[in-house]
């Protein structure tokens, strides 16, 4: 009996640790990320990296699968996101923005 309840009390007390230490992480880090972005933001004739992407037109796709790189340097994309274009809407790749559709020839 003693010794579940010293177990629970061990298990409360590192789940409280991790919990709060994850909490300290992000609160340190949460002004870096308010700062990164808000460079984008204080000149407004440049267009932001998001106005940037969002002006390329959806890339006709003849496949339902897409395999997006982000670039087609490998040093310059991202890990490979394979994309279904079974929907009507342009499919978005997650990590560079890139919209795709499938061109349906009739």
């Amino acid at each position: 009996m003693g010794s579940s309840v010293l177990l629970r009390s061990i298990i409360k007390a590192s789940s409280t640790t991790i919990i709060s230490s994850s909490k300290r992480s992000f609160t340190l880090l949460a002004p870096q990320i308010g700062n990164h972005t808000s460079k984008w933001m204080q000149d407004t004739s440049k267009k932001s990296p998001m106005e940037l992407i969002n002006e390329v037109p959806p890339i006709k796709v003849e496949g339902r699968i897409v395999a997006c790189e982000g670039d087609t340097n490998p040093a310059l994309g991202h890990p490979i996101e394979y994309i279904c274009l079974d929907l009507e809407a342009p499919a978005v790749c997650k990590y560079c923005g890139l919209c795709y559709v499938q061109d349906h020839h009739h």
